[in-house]
């Protein structure tokens, strides 16, 4: 639409005014803008009650002015959710006044060079699915709260079931001479069942997510493995502390896989703030792990074309057979580190950017999970993890976690109000187990997992 008919403008003309007007500002200006906007609905039900219902749709321009200067670049961001034509080019206007009172930064910028020249469609949405109505989202709800309940008598009550969807664009254009635009989405659906049965008292979830509504599991299959997860629970107890095997499923070992993906990145490494610091190319797990991280691949929720500062995404190798393959980048870590950028880069509309993963998973093995667990003849499988307890500078590891005790190969007990603690390196060193059930439920991804030694905190 034009802005001349009296129409709000459209997101290529709102960062196209928005740089526009920081050259105006400052003939020396170069910047870029992002602008994201997008309509979310989420609704949660219990029993047969509707808990809520919220809807919401919103817009943010992020502005970002660079001014050269002798000892390198002085840059500010602002935001606003205000995109009329005057309100967006007062926003450059401060931007560019901020910008001028920073500190000059030798490594600020853009990219110098090799900008996206096409956007591939990686199907991150369904058009059709902005149709839904609201009623038969709900209903979805219901029904995965109906057969959690209906599965098992000791299923006494839920924390609920519900569902979720966003709807975006986003819009992003640099002075570099790039500029693109796509659409996104994203939905989900979960259920969370209580257990109840002998003076027990348990609770557990599961969900199902994805860029379209086609790829969500079936309702009903949703509430009946949330009661299945909340029914083995039932009886849990704690155990004596002891060293031994630790399975952690395919809930549980993703957060992994992202903590060893967050020493792996530009931020952590050049502030030293990584065990991982330097040790590129070096040896850094067990020889069956291999870690990659990939924006491209089709349908997925960590998904994107081009990066938050208009680079072609791409797939970059993380460990490769327990080597340290590649590091994590954007632009501003990369020359920090005297490397090249991954297009990793990711930004909120008022921040700068940073270095995120997309798609980021552990290569499945050829275990699978039952075959694992046969494999251990006493150990834990962690299907909980309570906390945050991981230093990334010297790799110590504690959380708190749930799981299920296993004995002579089989699963004995349900245990709860247990620590697991290691070393994270030594920990990726001694897996010594991956399973072939890689499933996809969030950006990041694993296949269940053992390692080989852990301290298990109990009596």
């Amino acid at each position: 639409m034009s802005a001349a008919a009296g129409s709000p403008l459209a997101p290529e003309e709102v960062v196209a005014l928005a740089l526009a007007a920081l050259r105006r500002a400052d003939p020396r200006a170069a910047g870029d803008c992002l602008l994201v906007a997008g309509d979310s609905l989420e609704a949660r039900v219990r029993g047969d009650e509707i808990d809520f219902v919220t809807q919401a749709r919103s817009a943010t321009l992020g502005i970002r002015a660079l001014l050269r200067a002798r000892d390198g670049t002085r840059s500010a961001v602002t935001s606003t959710s205000d995109l009329s034509p005057g309100a967006v080019e007062r926003m450059a206007f401060e931007t560019v006044a901020l910008a001028r009172e920073t500190a000059e930064d030798p490594f600020a910028g853009l990219p110098e060079a090799g900008f996206a020249s096409e956007i591939p469609d990686l199907e991150l949405h369904d058009p059709a699915d902005r149709s839904v109505p609201l009623a038969e989202r709900i209903a979805a709800a219901r029904e995965a709260e109906r057969a959690a309940r209906a599965s098992d008598p000791r299923i006494t009550n839920s924390e609920g079931s519900g569902v979720a969807s966003h709807f975006a664009r986003v819009t992003y254009a640099n002075s570099g001479g790039f500029a693109g635009s796509y659409a996104s989405a994203s939905h989900s659906l979960f259920s969370e069942p209580l257990a109840e049965a002998a003076g027990s008292k348990q609770r557990d979830s599961w969900f199902s997510a994805g860029r379209q509504l086609a790829q969500l599991e079936p309702p009903a299959a949703v509430g009946r493995r949330a009661a299945e997860r909340a029914l083995r629970r039932l009886g849990a107890r704690r155990v004596r502390t002891c060293q031994v095997p630790v399975i952690f499923d395919g809930i549980t070992a993703p957060s992994l896989v992202a903590q060893l993906a967050g020493c792996a990145s530009g931020p952590a490494l050049y502030r030293r703030a990584s065990y991982l610091a330097g040790r590129l190319g070096e040896v850094v797990a067990s020889a069956r792990v291999t870690i990659l991280d990939d924006a491209r691949l089709p349908r997925q929720l960590g998904s994107h074309p081009f990066d938050a500062e208009g680079l072609p995404t791409q797939r970059n190798a993380v460990v490769e057979q327990g080597r340290l393959a590649g590091y994590l980048l954007d632009s501003y870590s990369a020359r920090k580190l005297g490397l090249q950028s991954t297009a990793s880069a990711v930004r909120a509309p008022g921040g700068l950017p940073t270095v995120g993963s997309s798609n980021l998973w552990l290569e499945p093995g050829d275990a699978s999970l039952e075959e694992l667990i046969a494999d251990t003849p006493s150990g834990l499988l962690v299907t909980e993890l309570i906390g945050m307890g991981f230093n990334p500078v010297t790799g110590d590891y504690s959380r708190g976690a749930a799981g299920l005790w296993i004995e002579k190969g089989a699963i004995a007990h349900p245990v709860e109000e247990i620590t697991i603690a290691g070393n994270f390196a030594e920990m990726w060193a001694g897996i010594d187990g991956i399973g072939r059930e890689l499933e996809w439920r969030g950006r990041t991804a694993a296949p269940p997992l053992r390692i080989a030694r852990m301290t298990v905190a109990g009596e």
